[in-house]
């Protein structure tokens, strides 16, 4: 039997209709209520935040060497129901490839032309460049995956192997010993979809103005609010019919387009950009992020800075948080029939090594091309990070060519990343007594009638907050859930450390 749960389905819904109508009535003071919410969290959590972060990368390093590696999520006969590449290509677009796209190229600018003062380096020199290029690889590589692995490989081995309700609450059974009451339980469940529709719903603003700019730059036109909305509905129209086609056909499809796109343009700027830099500038800011990850994880070095840190690291942190509790039960969904030990290969080292090649391919190309006269940082600071990358698209032959693919390549990784979220969205508003795979799930007439309503009104929001308030606000107001979703995770992350422990020997392997 399966039926909605209206307070876990209701109030997110509920609270962010408020939200948007509240930006539409006055844009400046909620931007500035959610300010200083922001503050106030970043302020008081950032230690909280930094070292909870350190200890997920800690926890899965210790799984990964434990008898606990070796245990199959679903047991001894489960059987994939992905291929590895199909999975590992989900779990990337799924996960932090849209922002890869949106700041490969402006967040070294950023750090380049606007270091930390904490770290005494000058800007536009070259430790500034190296810490630009470290910088990003803290933000996008291992610690942001381990945010994702923690909650995503705590739901799996207690949806499959102890068979447990498809619930944040799962894990937490774990940990209490007894599966927490039902008021619990929502409350739980609604606070960490808020944060995640929130966050999709920002997303998808961020690529409306990203799309259309590249749109408009290519055929000479002003991004109007009409192009806005075509490129609105055109996005919430493509995720629409890939979540209705089913997880092996729809996300598997587009995300394999998606990685295989994604290769072919790093390619391309490897051989077409400044090559030698790139390969010496991505192993200076290796090295650097090696030698600083400890410090910088614990809010030390450049973390240190409180001003600077609660603009990038930790307000990542706090980001990747609020999205990672609901992402996790469609990450740990799909994972059945493969060992812990290959979770954590492909949900964690694989994709923050593509992250990190990625970001050594585009963050040192930016930086050399704008050196070189590119005029990216005062395209970044006219016309906003959207705009910079189809500036450094213009240092290349065949610019329109790569503008073009770059659109399309940004189109399908929105598309996506919002279908698999949606999948996660409407499995969470049901009860599901049945335990139902996800073949069986996908195409009931609820769980359709669900993903239509979230995919729509998730548009629906991005788009006017993009033509008429701005996607700051929901931005934040999603980033607002990383607090609770914080405590979400350590429960996670606790209750995975006792599944490795003799207290639950009996865990199907």
């Amino acid at each position: 039997m399966t039926r909605v749960r209206p307070f876990v389905t209701f109030l997110p819904m509920a609270f962010l209709v408020a939200g948007v109508l509240a930006s539409l009535i006055d844009l400046n003071a909620f931007l500035g209520a959610m300010t200083a919410a922001n503050r106030w969290i970043l302020h008081h959590f950032s230690t909280a935040f930094n070292w909870g972060s350190f200890g997920f990368v800690i926890t899965i390093t210790w799984v990964w060497f434990s008898r606990l590696g070796k245990v199959r999520i679903g047991g001894s006969k489960a059987t994939p129901i992905l291929t590895r590449w199909n999975w590992f290509a989900i779990t990337l677009c799924t996960t932090i490839a849209i922002g890869i796209l949106f700041w490969g190229t402006a967040e070294p600018l950023y750090h380049f032309y606007e270091p930390p003062a904490l770290e005494g380096i000058a800007a536009g020199s070259a430790d500034a460049k190296r810490f630009a290029l470290s910088s990003l690889f803290m933000h996008w590589s291992i610690t942001p995956y381990a945010i994702y692995t923690v909650p995503g490989l705590a739901f799996a081995l207690a949806y499959y192997n102890l068979e447990k309700p498809y619930s944040l609450a799962a894990p937490m059974s774990v940990l209490l010993g007894k599966t927490p009451g039902r008021g619990v339980t929502e409350l739980i469940d609604a606070i960490a979809l808020f944060a995640l529709v929130a966050g999709i719903s920002a997303t998808l603003g961020v690529g409306i103005l990203s799309i259309s700019q590249g749109i408009a730059s290519v055929a000479g036109i002003e991004a109007s609010a009409y192009l806005l909305a075509f490129v609105a509905v055109s996005i919430v129209a493509a995720f629409m019919v890939s979540s209705l086609s089913g997880l092996l056909r729809g996300i598997r499809v587009l995300s394999d387009w998606n990685v295989k796109f994604f290769f072919l343009l790093c390619g391309v700027l490897f051989l077409a950009g400044p090559t030698g830099d790139i390969l010496l500038s991505g192993a200076r800011g290796l090295v650097d992020y090696a030698v600083n990850f400890l410090p910088r994880s614990v809010g030390a070095g450049a973390t240190g800075d409180i001003e600077w840190a609660s603009s990038w690291t930790t307000f990542y942190w706090a980001n990747w948080l609020a999205w990672a509790p609901v992402t996790a039960l469609f990450l740990g969904r799909i994972a059945k029939g493969y060992t812990v030990r290959e979770f954590i290969l492909f949900n964690m080292i694989l994709p923050a090594t593509f992250a990190i090649l990625w970001m050594s391919i585009f963050g040192a190309s930016a930086i050399e091309f704008d050196r070189a006269g590119g005029d990216l940082y005062a395209v970044l600071t006219a016309n906003g990070p959207e705009a910079v990358i189809y500036q450094l698209f213009n240092n290349l032959p065949f610019s329109a060519v790569w503008s073009v693919a770059f659109i399309l390549l940004s189109f399908i990784c929105f598309v996506t990343a919002a279908d698999s979220n949606t999948e996660a969205i409407a499995g969470l508003c049901q009860l599901d007594e049945s335990h139902a795979s996800i073949a069986d799930e996908e195409h009931r007439p609820t769980t359709l009638r669900l993903k239509v309503l979230w995919a729509s009104l998730m548009g629906l929001t991005a788009w006017v907050m993009v033509t008429f308030s701005g996607v700051d606000g929901v931005r934040m107001l999603s980033n607002l859930g990383g607090l609770p979703a914080l405590f979400i995770v350590l429960m996670m992350n606790i209750a995975l450390i006792l599944m490795g422990t003799t207290k639950f020997a009996a865990l199907k392997s």
